[in-house]
């Protein structure tokens, strides 16, 4: 029994000492995908993601590091401790379930293909053979254009961040662009310089390559920190403090359960 006693101290130590103190979060952020992020005149990140993340740091009584990464290569350097988790507008997805965790779903995550007003494109190969279509590298987009639509007869071109997709389709180097429905409509299209484009065709949801909708990526073993920021999630939607970030940049719900 007292060797019993010793072993279960010892493992109560080792946790303790294993245990993180989550006082200082890194957050990977790609910033190049407005309103969810982006940068500002000052040249800090911003966006319904960073108010969030800024949220959940401040229920939690900690300090929010934003560190910038490229989309395509976040799950990587998550993986590689170049910060502690993902907080960029990553769909919830069955294989990068297998390379990292998730924290509940922050909202929904539609996607939606963009394009001249009067093109006349729908979201169907049929419609669009022959036609060239953007979208951002390490997407769930990507991986759905690339999946349902280049086998048969349509042109995908990935670039290494939203703003070059929406470049080339503003120079008519694109026929259209296919992105997260709620990025589009805030990001662009309510724009100046979305002036002329319109969403063609409805939302695509597809749970197989779109997702599950989306939420903070995290290194598989760090529960701690993912039962922390969970935990902080419910407060800010207990609080009212979730729903008015999100109806600063949104004018609908893009949550469900």
């Amino acid at each position: 029994m007292k060797r019993l006693a010793i072993y279960l101290a010892l493992a109560l130590a080792t946790a303790s000492v294993n245990a993180k103190d989550w006082k200082v979060i890194r957050f990977g952020v790609d910033p190049s995908y407005p309103p969810l992020e982006s940068k500002g005149p000052d040249g800090k990140v911003q966006g319904l993601d960073i108010e969030l993340g800024a949220a959940l740091c401040a229920q939690l009584q900690a300090q929010c590091i934003w560190v910038e990464q490229d989309f395509d290569s976040m799950i990587p350097a998550l993986k590689g401790r170049k910060f502690d988790a993902i907080l960029s507008s990553m769909t919830i997805t069955e294989p990068r379930k297998k390379q990292i965790d998730f924290s509940n779903k922050l909202f929904d995550a539609p996607a939606r293909m963009v394009a001249l007003a009067d093109a006349k494109l729908t979201p169907d190969a049929k419609v669009l053979r022959d036609k060239r279509i953007g979208v951002q590298q390490g997407t769930t987009a990507e991986t759905y254009a690339k999946r349902q639509w280049a086998p048969r007869g349509v042109t995908i071109i990935s670039y290494a961040n939203q703003d070059q997709v929406y470049a080339d389709l503003l120079s008519k180097r694109l026929d259209a662009s296919l992105q997260d429905e709620i990025q589009a409509e805030v990001g662009f299209l309510k724009t100046p310089r979305g002036q002329g484009f319109a969403f063609a065709g409805p939302s695509i949801k597809d749970p197989e390559t779109l997702g599950q909708g989306i939420a903070i990526g995290l290194r598989k073993g760090d529960t701690d920190l993912k039962e922390q920021l969970n935990q902080a999630l419910a407060e800010i939607r207990q609080n009212g403090t979730y729903q008015k970030l999100t109806h600063k940049y949104f004018n609908r719900s893009h949550y469900s359960n």
